[in-house]
């Protein structure tokens, strides 16, 4: 069925389900989070063999990148299951950084060849803006940028320059790493040192950044979506194998409860996180507007079955030894990253002609 009255499909199709499992099965082998746990401090755990297994091998960096220019031409939808697996394996790979993000906007300002060369899995990517920055961010002209994720991996740096967009190798930026909270996705200070080759003017570049971020956010619910799911799968699986007064204590009630509570939210979350990408493969006007639901319901819903992820699991819950503690930081910061719960909401009361109160 077609047309404006048609029905959007939210299933997952078979090609989605089939990469899905490519790229569960490469993490559960070479990214457990058990033993992420062991290596986290070192230098984010980043992994050069794990990125080129799933961006070059899988094929999952040039998702989004046309056929003409070395992609698949596959869709957001598609990119979106790669980042559920990721968030639930809190993979420390620069997927959303490299191959969401700055794949967007080097194609929304028609850099079709590096583009390529990310799609490749051969250059990392990332646009030099804070991770904060949400939709309709605007980079300030200072120079120098904090709170970059994944700057001290990339190959190439996006700045954002008076006069248009360019990609600066990493040789001519400085970066300087930040104590962030999430460990398996760093942060920097990146500060611009000229050169570089334009690949945009000023106008394409303000509406290439903003498509880049917009893709982001989007996106970065599918990770929330997958962060989610490995908590509750997670909390169950302990509550039923941790016994108290000779029973699970998942078969307490009030644990039951806390637990059917948040099965509902995930399943909700599932659905905005799959609107959401939906809505950007489509080419949807409504994009902006399934995006800030999707940050907005999403971003509560991960961290919601982080925290209760951890108290379920009691005293091991608090240790450094469980991961629980990776998906608890992972899900904080993407609450505030590619803009708050509190900028979605101001975006979507503007798209729906809901005005704040005075």
């Amino acid at each position: 069925m077609e047309g404006p009255g048609a029905m959007t499909d939210l299933l997952y199709s078979e090609a989605e389900s089939d990469l899905r499992a490519a790229v569960r099965s490469l993490l559960a082998g070479r990214a457990a989070p058990a033993d992420l746990t062991a290596r986290v401090e070192e230098a984010g755990a980043h992994d050069p063999a794990l990125w080129k297994a799933l961006a070059t091998d899988i094929g999952a960096a040039g998702l989004l990148v046309p056929e003409k220019l070395g992609g698949h031409g596959a869709s957001h939808r598609e990119a979106a299951v790669v980042l559920e697996e990721l968030g639930r394996a809190v993979t420390p790979v620069p997927y959303l950084t490299s191959s969401v993000v700055a794949t967007e906007t080097l194609l929304a300002a028609g850099a079709g060849d590096l583009a390529g060369e990310l799609a490749a899995g051969r250059t990392v990517a990332v646009l030099a803006v804070p991770l904060s920055a949400g939709p309709g961010h605007e980079p300030a002209d200072t120079g120098t940028v904090t709170g970059v994720a994944d700057a001290a991996r990339a190959d190439v740096l996006l700045v954002v320059r008076p006069d248009g967009l360019y990609a600066v190798g990493a040789a001519d930026v400085t970066v300087a790493p930040q104590t962030a909270l999430d460990l398996t996705r760093p942060l920097a200070t990146v500060t611009d040192g000229g050169g570089g080759t334009r690949v945009a003017d000023a106008a394409t570049a303000r509406a290439a950044v903003r498509r880049g971020l917009l893709a982001g956010a989007g996106l970065l619910a599918s990770e929330q979506l997958g962060v989610a799911e490995w908590c509750l799968e997670e909390a169950v699986r302990h509550t039923r194998e941790r016994h108290q007064f000779n029973r699970p204590v998942g078969s307490f009630q009030s644990l039951k409860h806390r637990m059917a509570r948040l099965w509902l939210e995930v399943v909700n979350a599932r659905a905005a996180a799959r609107s959401a990408a939906d809505a950007l493969a489509t080419g949807s006007p409504e994009a902006p507007l399934a995006v800030a639901v999707a940050q907005v319901y999403c971003s509560r819903v991960a961290v919601h079955a982080a925290e209760e992820c951890v108290q379920l699991h009691g005293g091991i819950g608090m240790t450094w030894e469980h991961p629980a503690h990776l998906y608890l930081k992972r899900a904080k910061a993407d609450q505030i990253a590619l803009g708050s719960a509190g900028h979605h909401k101001d975006t979507l009361a503007g798209l729906v002609d809901l005005p704040a109160p005075a």
